[in-house]
Parts: structure tokens; sequence; C-alpha cells
């Protein structure tokens, strides 16, 4: 299956995809409204709280705006390439884990979403100083060093 069609056939069949998707996909984060869907021998994830959806929306907008001196870009609304996604999204909800929820073992999104909205006005009011320092600290897999030829590949 080629880009273009595999592309076509996921929007259609994932219509509401989930906004820190890369998070749950990387196991670095868990969530109730997650629904896994195997395609094309590849997993996506869908929402399935529209409304909770929208709210994840605008945290991770908020999350990249609060997190480019940290990531040292200029413009967060660029796309990123994918390790500063990656360390926004899951440096982001560990940030917001140890704000809200410090004695769970992985950030449940939807359970972060809704204490951050019940004890806050606004997402705007959240103290992203602290919330940032997750960004700061989160480290991704380390790459493997490449295997030299006609080595068997370690497992």
């Amino acid at each position: 299956m080629d880009e273009t069609s595999y592309n076509i056939a996921r929007n259609q069949i994932n219509q509401l995809p989930c906004i820190f998707e890369r998070a749950l996909l990387a196991k670095a984060a868990v969530c109730e409204a997650a629904q896994r869907i195997s395609l094309a021998e590849r997993e996506v994830v869908a929402c399935r709280e529209p409304v909770v959806r929208a709210s994840c929306g605008q945290l991770l907008t908020l999350l990249r705006a609060n997190s480019s001196f940290a990531l040292k870009v200029k413009d967060a609304q660029r796309i990123l390439p994918h390790a500063m996604a990656m360390k926004v999204q899951c440096g982001g909800l560990v940030g917001l884990r140890d704000l809200l929820d410090p004695d769970a073992a992985a950030p449940d999104i939807m359970k972060l979403v809704r204490l951050a909205q019940a004890e806050y006005a606004s997402f705007e009011a959240l103290p992203f100083s602290r919330i940032v320092q997750g960004v700061v600290h989160w480290q991704g897999r380390k790459r493997r060093p490449p295997t030299p030829p006609g080595e068997p590949q370690p497992s």
C-alpha cells in the first residue's frame, strides 16, 4: 500500500484521530478514550470522546507554545520533527502528571485533562513553567548502533 492510499484509508477509518497518538503508541501514556485500530500492518489511535479530544487539542497547542524555548525553536506552530513532537507530547504529559497526579504510574490523558479543568479556570492558567520541566527532562529511546553487514540483528 502506498502512502497516499494509506493516508486516504486512515482518514476514512479514523475520523477522530487522537491528539496524543504518538505518546499512546510509544506507551508513554494511557487514555480511557483511546481506541486502537489496526490498519495496513500499522496501528492508529482514535478518540471516542469528541469533547475530551477538543480539550486535548487546546492543551497540546499550549504545550507546544510554552515548550518552544525548551526546544530551542522560535516558531512552535510550525511542523516539528518527530523527536521534538515526541518530547512535547510525552514530556508534556509527564510534566502534567507530576503536577496533577504525581502518584500515577503513567500519565492518564483523559484523567489529566479533567483534573486540569477542575483545578484551573482554564488551560492557560496552568503553571507551564513547571509542566515544561517534563519536556526538558524527557528522553526518547536511544538509537541502536548499526549492525555491521553479515552479523545477526540483535533482538
